[in-house]
């Protein structure tokens, strides 16, 4: 008996790059004809400016049919900002900024005694959902990065109050996606979940996305506290104890400064960092975000409250 002939490669199969594409185009364009008023979050973060790519690919050449949300904590990163009203204007897209400093300034809030306000976004996003009466909301959020996220499925049902509740979790099967709700809940959508950070990465250099300077290796002042290195800033300062020095730093996720930390790297191109982040062996959220180590289940009990 002959032997079986080799496997031929299949030319209806996609690779991977195209495949991820592919499925967050589809769950994109799902939405917008499930729902009635999608929103997308974006922070002029990768995760976001990826997941706005998709969105501007998934209608071309017609414009991107839903509006864009970003609560702004008052401590972003002014380059992420400038970045966010640049992609704004060139796409003429309208966008919704939850500002944490008006809850402050009212009294609907109050400063942590850290001073980080990434706990505090949860209420003014709620708000800024609930207000407009939007029923689907994009979230660039990855399985990859956390392991709160990675229980969550694609479309991931929030209540009236916009909590999550991880044992209510709708089967998804070959790609279909239940986007039943009730009056005043929502749904939060995942386009990304299947996405690792070096997909994100390479698919940046493949479609040659332009992303705010310090995804990149630049020089910076820093001093290191728990092991990050938190840029100087008039939301962080170093105590006493804490050195400052010049370092060359990279940031391979951006959030409220005061948490947020960046690594050393000397990665300045998009292929370099493509490199660096095969290598690397911890995610960003673990290697940078000090939110997330206040507990051990720091991310689940704020998305149980309503956060991202």
């Amino acid at each position: 008996m002959s032997a079986a002939p080799a496997s031929e490669p299949n030319d209806y199969q996609l690779a991977q790059l195209d495949a991820l594409e592919s499925e967050g185009i589809h769950i994109i364009r799902e939405v917008v004809a499930e729902f009635e008023r999608p929103v997308l979050m974006f922070s002029g973060g990768k995760d976001s400016v990826v997941m706005l790519h998709l969105a501007a690919k998934a209608f071309w050449p017609g414009p991107v049919p839903f509006a864009l949300l970003h609560v702004d904590t008052g401590h972003n990163f002014p380059e992420v900002l400038a970045y966010r009203d640049v992609v704004v204007e060139r796409l003429g897209a309208r966008l919704h900024v939850a500002s944490v400093q008006d809850y402050l300034d009212d009294g609907r809030l109050r400063e942590r005694a850290d001073g980080t306000r990434n706990p505090l976004q949860t209420q003014p996003l709620l708000d800024a959902i609930a207000e407009p009466r939007f029923d689907a909301v994009f979230g660039g959020g990855r399985r990859d990065e956390e392991k709160a996220r990675a229980k969550e499925r694609i479309f991931s049902l929030r209540d009236e109050f916009g909590q999550w509740d991880p044992r209510n979790q709708r089967p998804e099967l070959w790609n279909l996606y239940n986007g039943r709700h009730r009056p005043g809940e929502h749904v939060r959508v995942f386009p990304l979940s299947n996405w690792t950070e070096l997909d994100v990465w390479r698919y940046i250099a493949r479609e040659r996305i332009d992303l705010p300077s310090l995804y990149y290796a630049h020089d910076r002042e820093v001093f290191e506290r728990d092991g990050m290195l938190l840029a100087v800033s008039p939301v962080s300062q170093p105590r006493e104890s804490e050195a400052v020095k010049t370092v060359q730093v990279r940031y391979r996720t951006v959030g409220d400064m005061s948490c947020t930390g960046a690594v050393a790297s000397n990665a300045s191109t998009v292929e370099d960092v493509v490199v660096e982040v095969a290598a690397a062996r911890i995610t960003e959220r673990g290697a940078t975000r000090a939110d997330d180590r206040m507990t051990e289940a720091a991310m689940e009990d704020r998305k149980k409250e309503g956060y991202f």
